[in-house]
């Protein structure tokens, strides 16, 4: 059976910390085991899941084959949705799938991944080609979110979906909640719509996706969010209804609203 040490305590990550800032990156796994609770009982999809395209292009470039961690960020992806629709579904019971998409969007966004990605130093664990490592790309957010993505996907494929659970869980648990007791998530659509709708004049409001871009499993699209033909609001995002949700942001702070 897969042992699992107990998180590192402060002193320790500190000790760690200072370690990384004398030490030539990418650091050793085992400190990142040691950080996030977990031990692989196979090393090798850890190493995958730290691995970035840039890296693995260059090494192809020498005639050597390394996989990169697009696949694993790709499984990731679906995980992480599970654990969290997972979560809501079970704890929040008589809250409508209205309320429950906003604040499952608001916890798998960029943002919130690049921060846990940072929270365990995972930037320092980073296989990256030369030209991301020397334009920090240990710290850029779309990498680190995407590097976490692809951890979780290596702790679920080496030990299960409650491994992957107990150690997304924690992380994520106090910002579901404190958007559910709060109402800090926001569906800027329907806010839009009922600005918009307010002023009783048959204004038509649509949302046009007006460019894709990536691979197929990490699409990129532009939405523009018009009004009567206008544009009001642009959002790029990894999914059409996030990019729409973005759109619907920034019209709403032209008009003010935010």
């Amino acid at each position: 059976m897969n042992s699992r040490p107990k998180k590192a305590n402060r002193k320790e990550r500190a000790e760690s910390s200072d370690h990384a800032e004398r030490t030539e990156l990418p650091l050793e796994l085992n400190l990142l085991e040691a950080e996030i609770g977990y031990t692989f009982s196979d090393i090798s999809r850890l190493r995958t899941a730290t691995t970035h395209s840039s890296y693995a292009n260059e090494q192809r470039a020498r005639g050597i084959t390394v996989e990169s961690n697009e696949r694993m960020e790709f499984l990731g992806d679906s995980v992480l949705s599970l654990i969290v629709s997972d979560y809501l579904f079970e704890n929040y019971p008589t809250m409508p799938e209205g309320d429950l998409s906003p604040i499952r969007s608001t916890v798998v966004c960029e943002e919130t991944l690049a921060k846990f990605a940072k929270s365990i130093s995972l930037g320092s664990y980073l296989l990256l080609g030369h030209g991301e490592s020397i334009t920090d790309g240990r710290r850029r957010p779309s990498i680190l979110s995407d590097a976490f993505e692809s951890l979780l996907a290596a702790i679920y494929l080496d030990g299960g979906y409650d491994a992957a659970r107990d150690f997304l869980l924690p992380k994520l648990t106090p910002q579901i909640e404190k958007r559910a007791e709060t109402g800090r998530f926001r569906d800027y659509k329907t806010q839009l719509q009922q600005l918009i709708q307010q002023g009783g004049s048959g204004d038509i409001l649509e949302y046009v996706t007006v460019g894709e871009s990536g691979p197929m499993h990490m699409r990129v699209f532009e939405v523009e969010a018009r009004l009567n033909s206008n544009i009001i609001g642009r959002g790029v995002a990894r999914s059409k209804r996030s990019a729409e949700q973005l759109a619907a942001k920034e019209a709403l702070e032209l008009f003010g609203e935010e």
